[in-house]
């Protein structure tokens, strides 16, 4: 697979480290060439300095040879007009733009059907919105994926020494919990995420990745010691584009919402634009003020801000006046690792949720969706199982899984079925595959077609 890269900023980088480590032949078209020279230093993919909206230098790339273009700069028209150029040299090429400007939402639907010129359109700024409402209303959870039109949720939660799981063998979890069903398909400890098996042992202060349907999701948190409580105020710090989205979408559900804003006109176009939320004109770090909005009454803050570490500092500051949670956004993907150490359980990055997106449109395989874990250590992914893979047609247990992945779920019609050595996977079924960064290239093989005909 041949894959062109227009943008060597952060997602331009993840995208190209992870194809790169898989094997696959990358091409990665900049302008700035210090951007460029952070990937030729430490990524094995060729780079290109110059225009990825100029048809000479996506000749130059090899576009015409390429199953897929990522256009994924800072700016929508550049990733627009490099799509365009794309369709018109090689119209078979698959064509993804990241396009985050709220003027383009209406269209995103016309650029696929009406017109070859995107295949897909990426807004990350959208799917970061819906993973932080996901984490508001799901009480303790670090990190909430859904997959089957929402039927099932993978979610993790961290555990304390006072859980029933601590010290426990997975092996003895139903002895544990009784009738109820628990599969738990992960586990990061000191910082090391794992795949554990039968005679493996829970320990307090590991981050545990759980499978439940979501109908059942009250009752499992409930066994993690976790209690949903109604969702009524919430402060967002920041005014950004993210904030906007996430103040208009609670504003809908009735939730009383503070927006901070340092900048005044920004303060003024979102006041003039928002229906309930109050807007604020002031410093999300500045402790009186905090003070003076009640931070001690707020059930969650959001920190959006475009500098992570104020994010990080303001988030830390409101858990320690008294918020009951906090939600941080980060975009350096290595910082993920490193907030649980200082405090900081709940993040959201709208470039991993760019990264997400653009990798359910690169994996072989009937891939529905896939997502990234624990910044980018692993993932999920939710594909159609084929009627000539090697995963159908024989028990669980009989199957050769590569290291480091587990079939979490099977969903057939509307039944889910958290699944057993005994299961046995039927073509058109839907299957859920936890699978670590290395486990990866072997995970598509089994989900794409084998070639027994020919």
């Amino acid at each position: 697979m041949k894959i062109v890269i227009v943008g060597a900023g952060e997602v331009g980088y993840n995208i190209a480290s992870r194809m790169a480590l898989e094997n696959k032949e990358v091409v990665v078209i900049d302008n700035n060439p210090d951007a460029l020279r952070r990937i030729s230093e430490n990524l094995d993919v060729q780079v290109i300095e110059g225009s990825g909206s100029s048809p000479l230098v996506l000749n130059q790339a090899g576009i015409a040879n390429s199953e897929i273009l990522l256009a994924v700069t800072n700016s929508d028209e550049t990733n627009l007009v490099a799509c365009i150029i794309c369709n018109i040299i090689s119209p078979t090429t698959k064509k993804l733009a990241r396009m985050r400007n709220s003027d383009f939402d209406a269209y995103h639907e016309h650029f696929k059907e009406n017109a070859p010129y995107i295949n897909t359109v990426i807004n990350p700024e959208i799917e970061a919105v819906k993973t932080i409402e996901k984490l508001m209303n799901i009480p303790g959870a670090v990190d909430v994926t859904e997959f089957a039109d929402g039927k099932v949720q993978l979610v993790s939660i961290r555990l304390t020494k006072e859980s029933i799981f601590s010290g426990v063998k997975l092996k003895d979890i139903a002895a544990v919990i009784g009738d109820r069903t628990l599969l738990i398909a992960a586990l990061i400890r000191e910082d090391e995420l794992m795949v554990p098996r039968g005679n493996d042992r829970l320990a307090a202060g590991d981050l545990v990745y759980f499978i439940s349907e979501t109908d059942d999701l009250k009752d499992n948190l409930s066994i993690f010691g976790k209690k949903s409580t109604p969702l009524k105020r919430v402060l967002i710090v920041g005014g950004g584009r993210i904030a906007w989205r996430l103040a208009k979408s609670l504003e809908k559900k009735s939730i009383k919402t503070k927006i901070i804003e340092k900048d005044q006109r920004r303060c003024t176009l979102l006041s003039e634009h928002m229906n309930s939320a109050v807007v604020l004109h002031g410093d999300g770090s500045d402790q009186s003020l905090l003070y003076e909005e009640n931070i001690r009454d707020m059930d969650v803050v959001v920190t959006l801000t475009n500098d992570e570490e104020t994010n990080i500092l303001v988030s830390l500051l409101a858990k320690n006046m008294g918020a009951r949670n906090t939600i941080t956004k980060i975009s350096k993907l290595s910082y993920f690792p490193l907030m649980s150490i200082i405090g900081i359980e709940q993040v959201v990055s709208s470039r991993l949720s760019a990264i997400d997106s653009i990798l359910r449109h690169i994996r072989k395989g009937k891939v529905l969706t896939a997502f990234s874990v624990y910044g980018e250590q692993a993932e999920v992914l939710e594909a159609v199982a084929l009627q000539t893979s090697a995963i159908v047609g024989k028990p669980l247990k009989n199957i050769s899984f590569p290291k480091g992945s587990i079939l979490i779920s099977i969903i057939r019609n509307k039944e889910v079925i958290i699944p057993s050595g005994e299961s046995i996977v039927e073509p058109d079924d839907r299957i859920i595959i936890f699978a670590t960064r290395l486990a990866i290239p072997k995970v598509e093989k089994i989900l794409t077609v084998k070639l027994e005909y020919f």
